[in-house]
């Protein structure tokens, strides 16, 4: 141990490691928040923290179930040829979760019937261990391709668990942060659900083998996060602009009423 920790590529190894394992925990803590706005607001910080402690026990798990892992790579069945295993089969499931799930919250967004018939259901008991289920069920699938990331880029199994300890902890720490800006944006809440639509189709298209590189997916997403940012800060330009010159757009016709400054009862 004495001897890995003095290797300056043991180092090197954790920090670049903990930052993917960041980056791909994004998102899940997306799709956390979202999931977690359900929630009245009290339930919401514990069902972000259960459901990130979630995450990185799955992520344990799977890192120590590693052999049994490897195993759902092999070929169970084919469908016209094209050959399924038991990771496409989970890598399947979660993208069509994904997609049925985004929609569902998309079309809850747009109807307004559909809002008020949603918030009233959010105080319903058994909601947060909906919520906690439906969160452990995305942990799974969002966990195989952290697990798989960091069995291929470390060799030791020390480094991978200090690592998604590590992005584990930096999630919990912004979790409350991102929860909240996605509540606050509507706009930003739909792009995150854009997000998970993508996300979703991503999933399945790996699923039947076609393989997805994930740098343009992190470009794309990161590409309409700026633009939005962009929008946000022109929207809000323009609420100060209003607010600024709204006492004189009223003042000037009562200046032009009556140019003389002579009033109606000195005339």
């Amino acid at each position: 141990m004495v001897q890995l920790l003095s290797d300056p590529a043991t180092w090197v190894s954790l920090l670049t490691l903990s930052a993917l394992e960041i980056v791909l925990g994004i998102d899940n803590l997306v799709f956390l928040a979202i999931l977690a706005g359900r929630l009245p607001p009290a339930q919401q910080p514990r069902a972000r923290r259960l459901g990130l402690l979630l995450a990185l026990a799955t992520r344990l798990l799977l890192l120590f179930a590693i052999s049994w892992l490897m195993g759902l790579t092999q070929e169970l069945f084919r469908v016209l040829g094209q050959p399924f295993s038991g990771r496409d089969l989970i890598l399947g499931a979660g993208g069509l979760f994904l997609l049925g799930k985004a929609t569902h919250e998309i079309h809850a967004a747009l109807e307004v019937k559909q809002v008020a018939e949603t918030a009233s259901a959010v105080n319903r008991p058994a909601r947060f261990g909906l919520v906690l289920l439906q969160i452990a069920l995305l942990d799974l699938v969002f966990s195989l391709d952290s697990v798989i990331t960091a069995v291929g880029m470390a060799r030791h199994v020390a480094i991978m668990v200090a690592a998604m300890v590590i992005a584990v902890g930096v999630m919990l720490l912004f979790a409350g942060a991102v929860s909240g800006f996605v509540e606050r944006h509507p706009t930003m809440k739909m792009l995150a659900l854009a997000f998970l639509l993508l996300i979703g189709v991503m999933l399945l298209a790996e699923a039947t083998g076609r393989h997805v590189e994930r740098g343009y997916l992190y470009f794309a997403m990161a590409f309409s996060f700026v633009v939005e940012l962009l929008n946000l800060r022109v929207r809000r330009a323009q609420q100060s602009a209003v607010v600024l010159h709204g006492p004189a757009e009223q003042r000037a016709p009562t200046a032009r009423s009556n140019p003389t400054g002579v009033s109606d009862a000195q005339r």
